[in-house]
C-alpha cells in the first residue's frame, strides 16, 4: 500500500496490444471500451497507433471493489507497421501477445514477441477466437511453446488466457490479470511533477494544426503550461482525453492529444512540460544549436555509383499520420533494388497532396511520384500534375500501396539493350566482294544462322565490323536458316572484307 502522503502513487499500467494481423486484437479492445472502431478500419487492418482508457472493477485484498484505470495502445499486425508496434512497447509497462485459437503462433506473433522481449516487460497471452468452431487451445499453445513460448501449466511462468472479443468470454478475467501484473511491477508515479513521457502519434489536423498524441509517464499536463518536443513545442490550451473531451489535466498513464505545436514533433521522441512560453522557446533553441552542431550525414554519390544509376526517381510521401511513414517506408524498402534506378525520398510528411508537393518532384528530368496514405489530393495540385507529368496515388490500405509502386519501378526502370548469341560459323571461303555485298561460304559450329539476322565478323578476338544476312542457301537451295554442322552459302551486307578463317557471330539486340 502507498502512504498517503507521500506524493508517489499508484498509477494506471500501459498496456500494449501486438500480434499477429487479424487474430482479434481490435476486436478484443473493442469490447473492452464497447465501441466499433474496427469496422471503420480500412481493409479491416488496424493502420494507425491509438490509445485508450478504461475502467476496471476489481477486488481488493480486504474484498472490496475498487475502479482501477488501464491504459491501452492499440498497434496495427500488418508486418509494414513494426515501427509503430516497438514505439507502443518502448512506452509500454505490459504487453498482451495476442494469439488466435484458430491459428496458433504465425509470423507477425513471433515479431511481436521478438519486440516484447526487445523492450524487456512482461507480457500475457490472450487466446482469441474462443468462441469460433475451429478454436483448438491445446494445439495453439503447443505452437506457443514450439516456439519458446512457455505457458504456465506447460513448462513456464507465462500467464496465458483463452478470450472472446465478440461474447466477452474471459476478458474480465484477462483485466484482473493485468492490474495483477501492474502490481508485481510496482507501478508509481508523482503527478505534482512537471509531466514528461513519449510522442506516440502525430499529425496535422486541417482545421486546428499540428497535432500529438501523447503518453504521460510521470507527473502530469496542466492547462496553461508549455509542451517541449525537440525542436517543437505547443500551448497547453486545447488538449483532450482519448475520447475528443476536452480536460484541464493528463495524469500519470493517461493518454492525452494536444494540438497546436510550432512543428509537428517527432514520433517516438521525448515531451516534456515547462511553466512559461519563454522556458519553451529557451529549450527549443538549445535543442535547435544542439542539431546544428551534431548535424546530418549525408551520402554523396561516388563516380561508380553514378556510373551504375542509370535514373534517379524522386518519391514524396504524404501521410495523414507522422507513424504512417514509417510504415510506407518500410514496405518501400522491400521492394527489389535494381542499380539501374535509385529510389529518393525528397519529402515525407503529413497532411494533404499540395501544389508544392507537386512541383518538388515535377521539376527535375524525370517527374517523379507522389505516394498518399489516407490523405486527400489538393485541385491545384492535381492539375499541375497533370501539366508536369508527375504520377500521384493514393490509398487507405498499406498493401495495395505497395503494389502500385512495385508496378511504378517495372514501368520506369531503364531497359538496357544487350546483345545475345544466337549462333556462330566458320567462313570456309569468300567468292566475291563487291560494293558493300559479300558472298561467302562457310559451316554453323554453334546455334543458328538466321537470314535477316545481325552478324559480327570476326579475326579471332578483333571485331572487323558488322553486317546483315540478306540471303542463305544450303545445296544451290534458299534456306532462311542453318542448324549446327551445316554449310551453307550466304550474302552479307557490309563494309568489311572476311577473309577464310575468320568467323561471322548473329546476334540480336534485346531489351532487359
Amino acid at each position: 500500500m502507498q502512504n498517503p502522503d507521500s506524493k508517489i502513487q499508484e498509477r494506471p499500467p500501459v498496456v500494449t496490444v501486438v500480434g499477429h494481423i487479424d487474430h482479434g486484437k481490435s476486436t478484443l479492445l473493442d469490447y473492452i471500451r464497447k465501441t466499433n472502431v474496427v469496422a471503420g478500419e480500412a481493409g479491416g487492418i488496424t493502420q494507425h497507433l491509438s490509445a485508450y482508457e478504461v475502467v476496471h472493477p476489481t477486488k481488493t485484498q480486504n474484498g472490496e471493489t475498487v475502479n482501477k484505470k488501464i491504459t491501452f495502445l492499440d498497434t496495427p499486425g500488418h508486418e509494414a507497421f513494426q515501427a509503430m508496434r516497438s514505439r507502443g512497447l518502448n512506452v509500454a509497462d505490459i504487453a498482451i501477445l495476442v494469439v488466435s485459437a484458430e491459428e496458433g503462433a504465425k509470423p507477425q506473433t513471433l515479431e511481436a514477441l521478438h519486440a516484447i522481449e526487445e523492450a524487456k516487460i512482461p507480457y500475457i497471452v490472450a487466446l482469441t477466437k474462443i468462441d469460433r468452431p475451429e478454436a483448438n487451445l491445446p494445439r495453439a499453445k503447443m505452437s506457443l511453446v514450439e516456439n519458446g513460448v512457455y505457458l504456465e501449466g506447460m513448462g513456464g511462468a507465462i500467464p496465458s488466457i483463452g478470450v472472446s472479443g465478440k461474447t466477452g468470454e474471459g476478458v474480465s478475467e484477462l483485466l484482473d490479470l493485468l492490474l495483477l501484473a501492474a502490481e508485481l511491477e510496482d507501478l508509481t508515479a508523482d503527478a505534482t511533477l512537471p509531466g514528461e513521457g513519449l510522442v506516440i502519434e502525430a499529425h496535422v489536423d486541417n482545421k486546428r494544426g499540428n497535432t500529438a498524441t501523447l503518453i504521460v509517464q510521470n507527473g502530469s499536463i496542466r492547462s496553461g503550461e508549455y509542451i517541449v518536443c525537440g525542436e517543437s513545442f505547443a500551448p497547453v490550451r486545447i488538449m483532450e482525453n482519448f475520447l475528443g473531451k476536452s480536460i484541464k489535466e493528463a495524469l500519470p498513464g493517461s493518454p492525452a492529444r494536444v494540438v497546436g505545436f510550432s512543428t509537428l514533433p517527432a514520433v517516438g521522441a521525448p515531451w516534456k512540460t515547462v511553466e512559461s512560453k519563454k522556458e519553451a522557446e529557451s529549450d527549443v533553441a538549445e535543442a535547435r544549436a544542439t542539431a546544428s552542431q551534431t548535424g546530418t550525414e549525408t551520402h554523396t554519390a561516388s563516380p561508380e555509383d553514378e556510373e551504375k544509376v542509370h535514373l534517379i526517381l524522386p518519391v514524396i510521401i504524404k501521410t495523414d499520420f507522422a507513424g504512417s511513414g514509417d510504415a510506407v517506408v518500410h514496405e518501400l524498402e522491400k521492394l527489389p533494388k535494381d542499380e539501374r534506378l535509385e529510389i529518393r525520398i525528397v519529402s515525407r510528411s503529413v497532411g494533404p497532396i499540395s501544389e508544392g508537393d507537386v512541383r518538388l518532384v515535377g521539376s527535375g528530368k524525370h517527374p517523379g511520384v507522389i505516394v498518399g496514405f489516407n490523405v486527400k489530393i489538393e485541385k491545384e495540385g492535381r492539375e499541375l500534375a497533370e501539366r508536369l507529368g508527375v504520377e500521384i496515388a493514393t490509398f487507405d490500405i498499406i498493401y495495395k500501396l505497395t503494389e502500385w509502386f512495385a508496378g511504378q519501378l517495372a514501368s520506369r526502370t531503364p531497359r538496357e539493350k544487350t546483345e545475345e548469341n544466337k549462333g556462330s560459323a566458320k567462313i570456309l571461303k569468300v567468292f566475291s566482294s563487291t560494293k558493300g555485298r559479300v558472298v561467302l561460304g562457310g559451316r554453323v559450329e554453334s546455334g543458328t544462322i538466321a537470314q535477316g539476322g545481325e552478324v559480327k565478323i570476326m579475326r579471332r578476338d578483333l571485331l572487323l565490323g558488322r553486317g546483315e544476312i540478306v540471303s542463305l542457301q544450303t545445296h544451290k537451295v534458299a534456306t532462311k536458316t542453318v542448324e549446327i554442322g551445316t554449310e551453307f552459302g550466304a550474302m552479307l551486307k557490309t563494309d568489311v572484307e572476311p577473309a577464310p578463317g575468320d568467323h561471322i557471330e548473329a546476334f540480336e539486340v534485346v531489351e532487359k
